[in-house]
């Protein structure tokens, strides 16, 4: 089964900030529309002032031959400061096929969409408000948007189909940050590659491809919401993804108060013995088959019972085996109601009750409108871009996307990661991963870098983080303000 991980993430904005100016010191270059414009905002009662450029710049061959548009916002603190002084950030989120208007939106741009504290939308129109916890405080940041996706687009008669896979991904947007580099002289800056979703893949592969094809080599990483080997999340590595999404049920249950009382209180604190449950009792008995004793399964059942919140009997026609469809659909105990995929604190109305597995995911639909709305006004009266083209926040364009890569079609980019670590003994590895986060589970992220097969002197490299939240965990605000700070650091001790 191909797992495609969707990071997806409308909204008329309320700027509060300054009236723009239109600087004359970037550099215009042949076949780039390209808008700059200044801002400041207040950051924690300190201004901070910024220059965007929100446009396309043009790809071509070696032979001068016009390959794509890609559409990018990029972010300077003012005033500027000694390339070799000041990081810069690549920014891009996931799908395959969306665009990076989640984490510039959500977390890392100097603007975010206004949320309730808990992370849910109030009623529209939506707004956008200074963010507090811009990523700009530590570094310049670039925001792109892979071929169909945003405003990006293939060149005129230029089959697109060459950029829609894993491999043909890697090398196009390695390109663009090739060229961005040349292009405005920040070869000698500390670079950073930051990703969500599958984001993350395309990450830690270009780790290693800027490395190999450029000699760009990364001062640090940062992995969101990661998914690195899809078969820690795929059905096709036998029982391994039910023990590895077991944390995550957990973790949802808990927020949901669908698991006993003496579980409910603090339930990270009662992580530990359940992911080693997870990896010693349940992974065998799973893999013991119609071999597993009577007692036993009874024994199996009656506990995932009291970690998941499910019917005893749910479970057992499930063959011990709980899927993410079944979990969301089953775990509030109500045919009607289910909870989401990318945040599993979300909860909605099935318009099919009789469905065995979830019709929609509210954790998507919630947020879909209002980051597309938002960043279509933003793009056009704050940033002065302006386009026809429609801005493909999620895009079906990419599709069919070609998996397959060196021979295999089960993705796995650990090799990536870990020959870039080897190369680049410098370069450091954030992840930070949400506890509520069904799509791509806290867990399966721990046991992935159990398998990076690192010495200990690298393995000190690699931080990972966790917290409250789904995938777009910083759709609360502490664990925005969270991740804003571990960030800061993080770039802080990498550079």
């Amino acid at each position: 089964m191909r797992f495609i991980i969707c990071l997806l993430l409308f909204a008329l904005p309320a700027m509060a900030d300054l009236p723009t100016t239109v600087p004359t010191t970037r550099p215009a270059f042949d076949g780039d529309q390209i808008s700059v414009t200044e801002h400041e905002i207040l950051v924690r009662g300190e201004p901070l002032r910024y220059r965007a450029s929100a446009g396309t710049m043009l790809l071509k061959d070696e032979a001068g031959k016009p390959q794509a548009n890609f559409f990018f916002v990029a972010y300077d603190r003012q005033p500027e400061a000694e390339p070799s002084e000041r990081p810069v950030t690549f920014v891009f989120n996931g799908g395959p096929g969306a665009a990076a208007v989640w984490l510039h939106l959500g977390t890392a741009g100097p603007m975010r969409i206004d949320l309730n504290d808990d992370g849910l939308p109030g009623p529209p129109p939506f707004k956008l408000a200074p963010n507090e916890d811009t990523w700009l405080a530590a570094t310049d940041l670039v925001f792109i948007d892979p071929v169909s996706t945003g405003f990006s687009r293939a060149a005129e008669g230029v089959d697109p189909k060459q950029f829609f896979g894993v491999q043909e991904d890697v090398q196009s947007v390695g390109q663009f940050i090739r060229l961005y580099l040349t292009r405005y002289e920040r070869w000698a800056s500390p670079v950073f590659v930051a990703g969500e979703s599958y984001g993350t893949t395309r990450g830690a592969a270009l780790s290693e491809h800027l490395l190999e094809r450029y000699g760009i080599v990364l001062n640090g990483l940062i992995l969101v919401s990661s998914i690195l080997d899809f078969s820690t999340v795929s059905g096709d590595a036998a029982s391994l993804p039910e023990a590895l999404f077991l944390p995550t049920y957990f973790m949802t249950a808990a927020h949901h108060a669908r698991v006993p009382e003496d579980l409910r209180d603090e339930p990270a604190k009662h992580l530990g013995d359940l992911e080693s449950w997870s990896i010693n009792e349940y992974l065998p008995a799973l893999a013991m088959g119609d071999q597993l004793p009577a007692d036993r399964r009874a024994e199996i059942i009656k506990q995932l019972e009291r970690y998941t919140g499910l019917d005893a009997q749910i479970i057992d026609r499930a063959n011990l085996r709980i899927s993410p469809g079944l979990f969301q659909k089953n775990v509030l105990g109500d045919p009607r109601k289910v909870v989401g995929r990318f945040d599993g604190r979300v909860t909605g109305t099935d318009p099919e009750p009789l469905n065995p597995w979830p019709s929609i995911d509210p954790s998507y639909s919630l947020y879909f409108p209002v980051y597309s709305g938002s960043f279509n006004a933003y793009v056009r009266r704050d940033l002065n871009f302006r386009s026809d083209l429609p801005y493909e926040v999620i895009s079906a364009r990419v599709q069919p996307w070609n998996w397959e890569r060196g021979g295999r079609t089960q993705v796995d980019v650990t090799g990536d990661l870990s020959d870039a670590m080897r190369k680049n003994p410098h370069m450091k590895v954030l992840f930070a991963s949400g506890y509520h986060d069904i799509a791509t589970p806290f867990f399966a992220t721990d046991y992935t870098i159990r398998q990076l097969d690192l010495p200990p002197e690298l393995r000190k490299n690699i931080e990972h983080l966790y917290y409250p939240g789904g995938h777009m965990m910083y759709h609360l605000a502490a664990s925005r303000r969270k991740l804003g700070q571990d960030v800061g650091k993080f770039i802080e001790a990498s550079k």
